[in-house]
Protein backbone atom coordinates (compact mmCIF):
# COMPACT_ATOMS: atom_id res chain seq x y z
CA UNK A 1 0.00 0.00 0.00
CA UNK A 2 1.36 3.38 -0.96
CA UNK A 3 2.01 5.71 1.97
CA UNK A 4 -0.56 8.44 2.55
CA UNK A 5 0.88 11.71 1.27
CA UNK A 6 1.56 14.35 3.90
CA UNK A 7 -0.72 17.36 3.40
CA UNK A 8 1.08 20.48 2.30
CA UNK A 9 0.82 23.05 5.10
CA UNK A 10 -0.99 26.26 4.19
CA UNK A 11 1.45 29.20 4.20
CA UNK A 12 0.87 31.88 6.81
CA UNK A 13 0.53 35.60 6.16
CA UNK A 14 1.03 38.26 8.87
CA UNK A 15 -0.77 41.58 9.01
CA UNK A 16 -0.25 44.69 11.12
CA UNK A 17 -1.46 48.29 11.19
CA UNK A 18 1.81 49.49 12.72
CA UNK A 19 2.26 51.87 9.79
CA UNK A 20 -0.32 54.09 11.54
CA UNK A 21 1.86 54.40 14.64
CA UNK A 22 4.33 57.29 15.02
CA UNK A 23 7.80 56.42 13.76
CA UNK A 24 9.19 56.39 17.28
CA UNK A 25 6.69 53.67 18.23
CA UNK A 26 6.94 51.36 15.25
CA UNK A 27 9.28 49.73 12.79
CA UNK A 28 6.24 49.76 10.45
CA UNK A 29 6.69 46.05 9.74
CA UNK A 30 4.35 43.18 10.58
CA UNK A 31 5.70 40.96 13.32
CA UNK A 32 7.94 38.23 11.99
CA UNK A 33 8.35 39.77 8.54
CA UNK A 34 10.89 41.87 6.72
CA UNK A 35 10.28 45.60 6.84
CA UNK A 36 7.56 46.63 4.41
CA UNK A 37 7.91 49.17 1.63
CA UNK A 38 4.88 51.44 1.31
CA UNK A 39 3.24 53.06 -1.68
CA UNK A 40 0.50 55.61 -1.05
CA UNK A 41 -2.46 56.08 -3.40
CA UNK A 42 -4.75 59.07 -2.80
CA UNK A 43 -8.29 58.97 -4.21
CA UNK A 44 -10.86 61.73 -4.55
CA UNK A 45 -12.25 61.82 -1.02
CA UNK A 46 -11.44 63.93 2.04
CA UNK A 47 -7.99 63.15 3.42
CA UNK A 48 -7.98 61.25 6.71
CA UNK A 49 -6.25 62.84 9.68
CA UNK A 50 -3.22 60.54 9.38
CA UNK A 51 -2.48 61.41 5.71
CA UNK A 52 0.73 63.38 6.52
CA UNK A 53 2.10 60.45 8.56
CA UNK A 54 1.52 57.94 5.77
CA UNK A 55 2.89 60.36 3.17
CA UNK A 56 6.16 60.56 5.08
CA UNK A 57 6.25 56.78 5.51
CA UNK A 58 5.68 55.98 1.83
CA UNK A 59 8.41 55.55 -0.75
CA UNK A 60 6.03 56.28 -3.67
CA UNK A 61 3.01 58.64 -3.69
CA UNK A 62 0.43 58.45 -6.48
CA UNK A 63 -2.68 60.61 -6.78
CA UNK A 64 -5.61 59.13 -8.65
CA UNK A 65 -7.02 61.95 -10.75
CA UNK A 66 -9.03 64.18 -8.35
CA UNK A 67 -6.96 62.87 -5.46
CA UNK A 68 -4.47 65.57 -6.47
CA UNK A 69 -7.09 68.20 -5.58
CA UNK A 70 -7.48 66.59 -2.16
CA UNK A 71 -3.74 66.76 -1.48
CA UNK A 72 -3.50 70.34 -2.77
CA UNK A 73 -6.44 71.53 -0.64
CA UNK A 74 -6.32 69.10 2.26
CA UNK A 75 -2.70 68.93 3.37
CA UNK A 76 -2.62 72.61 4.41
CA UNK A 77 -5.88 72.06 6.29
CA UNK A 78 -4.35 69.14 8.19
CA UNK A 79 -1.25 71.24 9.02
CA UNK A 80 -2.83 74.61 9.87
CA UNK A 81 0.19 76.01 11.70
CA UNK A 82 2.39 75.86 8.61
CA UNK A 83 2.66 78.00 5.49
CA UNK A 84 0.27 76.49 2.88
CA UNK A 85 2.72 77.05 0.02
CA UNK A 86 5.49 75.28 1.93
CA UNK A 87 3.14 72.40 2.75
CA UNK A 88 2.04 72.00 -0.88
CA UNK A 89 5.61 71.96 -2.11
CA UNK A 90 6.61 69.40 0.51
CA UNK A 91 3.68 67.06 -0.14
CA UNK A 92 4.17 66.79 -3.90
CA UNK A 93 2.90 63.57 -5.52
CA UNK A 94 5.31 61.57 -7.62
CA UNK A 95 2.58 60.71 -10.13
CA UNK A 96 -0.95 61.84 -11.02
CA UNK A 97 -2.71 59.05 -12.91
CA UNK A 98 -6.25 58.45 -14.12
CA UNK A 99 -8.77 59.53 -16.70
CA UNK A 100 -8.26 63.19 -15.72
CA UNK A 101 -11.95 64.05 -15.47
CA UNK A 102 -11.69 65.37 -11.89
CA UNK A 103 -8.29 67.00 -11.30
CA UNK A 104 -8.47 70.78 -11.63
CA UNK A 105 -6.28 72.16 -14.45
CA UNK A 106 -4.50 74.60 -12.14
CA UNK A 107 -3.68 71.79 -9.69
CA UNK A 108 -2.29 69.58 -12.44
CA UNK A 109 -0.21 72.49 -13.77
CA UNK A 110 1.08 73.32 -10.27
CA UNK A 111 2.33 69.81 -9.61
CA UNK A 112 3.60 69.33 -13.16
CA UNK A 113 5.77 72.42 -12.73
CA UNK A 114 7.20 70.82 -9.56
CA UNK A 115 8.16 67.67 -11.49
CA UNK A 116 5.16 65.41 -10.86
CA UNK A 117 4.67 62.87 -13.65
CA UNK A 118 1.26 63.13 -15.33
CA UNK A 119 -0.11 59.87 -16.77
CA UNK A 120 -3.35 60.45 -18.71
CA UNK A 121 -5.33 57.25 -19.23
CA UNK A 122 -8.62 58.81 -20.35
CA UNK A 123 -8.70 56.21 -23.15
CA UNK A 124 -9.26 53.47 -20.55
CA UNK A 125 -12.82 53.57 -19.23
CA UNK A 126 -12.92 49.89 -18.25
CA UNK A 127 -10.89 50.16 -15.03
CA UNK A 128 -11.25 52.39 -11.98
CA UNK A 129 -8.70 55.02 -10.99
CA UNK A 130 -7.61 52.84 -8.06
CA UNK A 131 -7.07 49.91 -10.42
CA UNK A 132 -4.96 52.11 -12.71
CA UNK A 133 -2.85 53.34 -9.79
CA UNK A 134 -2.33 49.91 -8.25
CA UNK A 135 -1.24 48.48 -11.61
CA UNK A 136 1.13 51.42 -12.07
CA UNK A 137 2.70 50.95 -8.63
CA UNK A 138 3.17 47.22 -9.16
CA UNK A 139 4.63 47.57 -12.65
CA UNK A 140 6.51 50.87 -12.54
CA UNK A 141 7.38 51.89 -8.98
CA UNK A 142 11.09 52.25 -8.15
CA UNK A 143 10.69 49.95 -5.13
CA UNK A 144 13.04 47.09 -6.08
CA UNK A 145 11.63 44.33 -3.87
CA UNK A 146 7.89 44.00 -4.51
CA UNK A 147 7.57 40.99 -2.17
CA UNK A 148 7.18 43.32 0.84
CA UNK A 149 5.29 46.07 -0.99
CA UNK A 150 2.15 47.33 0.75
CA UNK A 151 -0.17 49.75 -1.06
CA UNK A 152 -2.11 52.11 1.21
CA UNK A 153 -5.17 53.70 -0.43
CA UNK A 154 -6.65 56.86 1.10
CA UNK A 155 -10.16 57.93 0.15
CA UNK A 156 -11.22 54.49 -1.07
CA UNK A 157 -14.04 54.34 1.50
CA UNK A 158 -16.86 56.83 1.92
CA UNK A 159 -18.64 58.78 -0.78
CA UNK A 160 -20.56 56.95 -3.49
CA UNK A 161 -21.33 53.31 -2.78
CA UNK A 162 -20.53 52.17 -6.34
CA UNK A 163 -17.07 53.72 -5.98
CA UNK A 164 -16.57 51.84 -2.71
CA UNK A 165 -17.59 48.55 -4.29
CA UNK A 166 -15.30 49.21 -7.25
CA UNK A 167 -12.42 49.75 -4.84
CA UNK A 168 -13.23 46.56 -2.93
CA UNK A 169 -13.27 44.75 -6.27
CA UNK A 170 -9.67 45.91 -6.81
CA UNK A 171 -8.68 43.89 -3.73
CA UNK A 172 -10.02 40.79 -5.46
CA UNK A 173 -8.40 41.70 -8.79
CA UNK A 174 -4.97 41.84 -7.12
CA UNK A 175 -5.21 39.05 -4.50
CA UNK A 176 -1.44 38.53 -4.40
CA UNK A 177 -0.74 42.16 -3.53
CA UNK A 178 -1.09 43.75 -0.12
CA UNK A 179 -3.59 46.59 -0.55
CA UNK A 180 -5.18 48.36 2.42
CA UNK A 181 -8.13 50.73 2.00
CA UNK A 182 -8.30 53.41 4.70
CA UNK A 183 -10.68 56.08 5.94
CA UNK A 184 -10.81 58.07 9.16
CA UNK A 185 -13.10 55.41 10.62
CA UNK A 186 -11.79 52.04 9.48
CA UNK A 187 -9.46 50.04 7.27
CA UNK A 188 -10.08 46.95 5.16
CA UNK A 189 -7.96 44.43 3.31
CA UNK A 190 -8.30 41.05 1.65
CA UNK A 191 -7.53 37.76 3.39
CA UNK A 192 -6.77 35.37 0.48
CA UNK A 193 -7.97 31.79 0.98
CA UNK A 194 -4.51 30.57 -0.10
CA UNK A 195 -3.07 31.51 3.32
CA UNK A 196 -3.80 31.30 7.00
CA UNK A 197 -3.77 34.77 8.51
CA UNK A 198 -2.25 36.21 11.68
CA UNK A 199 -3.51 39.72 12.36
CA UNK A 200 -1.68 41.70 15.04
CA UNK A 201 -4.01 44.20 16.69
CA UNK A 202 -2.56 47.63 17.50
CA UNK A 203 -4.94 48.44 20.34
CA UNK A 204 -3.83 52.06 20.66
CA UNK A 205 -5.09 52.87 17.16
CA UNK A 206 -7.61 50.20 16.08
CA UNK A 207 -10.55 48.20 17.31
CA UNK A 208 -12.47 46.96 19.08
CA UNK A 209 -15.08 46.53 16.31
CA UNK A 210 -14.24 44.29 13.39
CA UNK A 211 -15.81 42.15 10.70
CA UNK A 212 -15.14 39.27 8.29
CA UNK A 213 -17.16 39.50 5.09
CA UNK A 214 -17.28 36.94 2.24
CA UNK A 215 -17.79 39.46 -0.57
CA UNK A 216 -16.17 37.48 -3.38
CA UNK A 217 -17.90 34.13 -2.81
CA UNK A 218 -19.64 32.22 0.00
CA UNK A 219 -17.44 30.57 2.61
CA UNK A 220 -18.36 27.04 3.63
CA UNK A 221 -15.74 26.98 6.40
CA UNK A 222 -14.16 29.82 8.36
CA UNK A 223 -12.42 29.42 11.71
CA UNK A 224 -11.03 32.23 13.89
CA UNK A 225 -9.36 32.86 17.23
CA UNK A 226 -9.04 36.11 19.16
CA UNK A 227 -12.59 37.40 18.61
CA UNK A 228 -15.45 37.70 21.07
CA UNK A 229 -17.66 35.66 18.74
CA UNK A 230 -15.25 33.26 17.07
CA UNK A 231 -16.18 31.26 14.00
CA UNK A 232 -15.72 27.49 14.22
CA UNK A 233 -15.86 25.86 10.80
CA UNK A 234 -18.67 28.31 10.12
CA UNK A 235 -20.33 28.95 6.75
CA UNK A 236 -20.95 32.57 5.71
CA UNK A 237 -22.71 34.12 2.74
CA UNK A 238 -24.91 37.04 1.85
CA UNK A 239 -28.50 36.15 2.66
CA UNK A 240 -27.25 34.17 5.65
CA UNK A 241 -24.63 34.78 8.36
CA UNK A 242 -21.81 37.27 7.90
CA UNK A 243 -19.54 38.34 10.76
CA UNK A 244 -20.23 42.03 11.35
CA UNK A 245 -20.07 44.00 14.62
CA UNK A 246 -17.62 41.48 16.07
CA UNK A 247 -15.11 42.48 18.77
CA UNK A 248 -11.38 41.79 18.98
CA UNK A 249 -10.49 40.26 22.35
CA UNK A 250 -6.82 39.31 21.88
CA UNK A 251 -3.62 40.94 20.64
CA UNK A 252 -3.56 38.49 17.75
CA UNK A 253 -6.42 37.25 15.60
CA UNK A 254 -6.11 34.18 13.38
CA UNK A 255 -8.32 33.43 10.39
CA UNK A 256 -8.52 30.28 8.26
CA UNK A 257 -11.10 30.13 5.46
CA UNK A 258 -11.87 28.29 2.26
CA UNK A 259 -12.90 31.59 0.67
CA UNK A 260 -11.33 35.00 0.22
CA UNK A 261 -12.62 37.28 2.99
CA UNK A 262 -12.61 41.00 3.60
CA UNK A 263 -11.22 41.97 7.02
CA UNK A 264 -12.34 45.29 8.44
CA UNK A 265 -11.53 46.94 11.76
CA UNK A 266 -12.46 50.30 13.24
CA UNK A 267 -9.83 53.01 13.79
CA UNK A 268 -9.76 54.97 17.02
CA UNK A 269 -10.19 58.75 17.06
CA UNK A 270 -7.86 60.51 19.47
CA UNK A 271 -8.43 64.08 20.70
Amino acid sequence: MAPTPTPTPTPAMSHSSAFLLPSSSSSSAPAGSAESAYALVVLNQRLPRFAPLLWERAQVRVCADGGANRVFDGMPELLPGQDPDVVRARYKPDVIKGDMDSVRPEVMEYYSNLGTKIVDESHDQDTTDLHKCVAFVIDNSPIPDKSNLCILALGALGGRFDHEMGNINVLHLFPNSRIILLSDDCLIFLLPRTHTHNIHIERSIEGPHCGLIPIGAPSTSTTTTGLRWNLDDTSMSFGRLISTCNIVEAENVTVISDSDLIWTISLRHHP
